[in-house]
């Protein structure tokens, strides 16, 4: 039998996504009790990262720990892959290995290739177009706040980026709609924007994506990859910044999102993500309990 891989949100039906979320929730909970519950004892992750990170690998290593497993943490200086050795091959030999597989890379290419020769389940936990786990963990974040997501708005302010990529996919799961503001040149992927056509609304006007808004998200305007861009990207996006005022568009019960790192003065002023209506810090302590719903589903509850 083939294991479940998710690369990207469209890998979930919409009921597994509020499954995950719902779980998430109850695991969140569960640990704020002191409960210990240890359905991965034996089971071991092997996380492959060849970009640097905070949240994602901490969220997975401490997920992991709390579940009672163990991880091992894989940089290109430390494998075969960081001398040329074939994905495919590195795929059919560590899955012979370990129980799950986590990849944070550039290519999504490359996690397509990955996950097609691994014989377990394999987790994106970043590439240049998806970022599935951040999104679990945005939807579980807006349903301890504010409750359903369905029928609401949201607004993506910025760069038609990964990130932006696994909104769109979430607003056609789970029947929101998202209106992107971005510069000439800096929008998501026409092919993913015509899939996701009767969720989302493509725009060049940041007051305007905001107005009535239940949610404002942006993100840094430089990925990872392009810091020699940043000086013609600070250009391209001057006005993009999520302050105050763009806020006050937004309804007065909105929520700010930003998946971090946030540079403030740029794509978010100081006073917006560290003013009373941003939830990032719920938001990124809930990629841990997402993404431990996201490993009991593939490990526990597959079997």
């Amino acid at each position: 039998m083939k294991p479940q891989h998710v690369l990207s949100l469209a890998d979930l039906s919409a009921e597994a996504i509020k499954g995950i979320i719902r779980r998430a929730i109850e695991l969140k909970a569960m640990r704020q009790r002191g409960e210990i519950y240890e359905p991965l004892r034996n089971k071991t992750l092997a996380m492959i990262f060849d970009k640097s990170s905070t949240r994602t690998r901490v969220s997975f290593e401490a997920g992991m720990t709390q579940f009672g497993g163990n991880s091992i943490f894989l940089s290109p200086r430390d494998t075969q892959l960081g001398r040329g050795e074939p994905l495919e091959d590195t795929a059919r030999v560590l899955s012979r290995m370990v129980d799950l597989i986590v990849i944070r890379t550039d290519k999504h290419e490359s996690v397509e290739t990955f996950a097609a020769h691994s014989g377990v389940p394999v987790i994106n936990a970043l590439t240049d177009k998806y970022h599935p786990c951040q999104l679990l963990a945005d939807m579980q974040t807006y349903q301890e706040h504010r409750g359903d997501i369905r029928g609401k708005t949201a607004a993506w302010i910025g760069d038609g980026n990964n990130v932006c990529h696994s909104w769109m996919n979430a607003a056609r799961a789970l029947d929101f709609h998202l209106n992107i503001a971005f510069p000439e040149g800096y929008g998501p992927e026409p092919e993913l924007a015509q899939a996701c056509q009767d969720h989302i609304t493509l725009l060049h006007e940041p007051r305007q994506a905001a107005t009535g808004a239940d949610i404002i998200v942006t993100d840094t305007w430089a990925s990872m990859g392009q810091e020699n861009e940043k000086r013609a990207r600070e250009r391209a996006f001057a006005g993009y910044t999520v302050d105050k005022a763009l806020m006050e568009r937004a309804r007065p019960e909105a929520v700010f999102m930003h998946c971090l790192p946030a540079y403030r003065g740029l794509e978010v002023a100081a006073d917006v993500i560290d003013g009373p209506q941003s939830v990032v810090w719920d938001e990124a302590e809930n990629r841990l309990h997402a993404q431990k719903a996201l490993m009991e589903l593939l490990l526990v509850s597959a079997h």
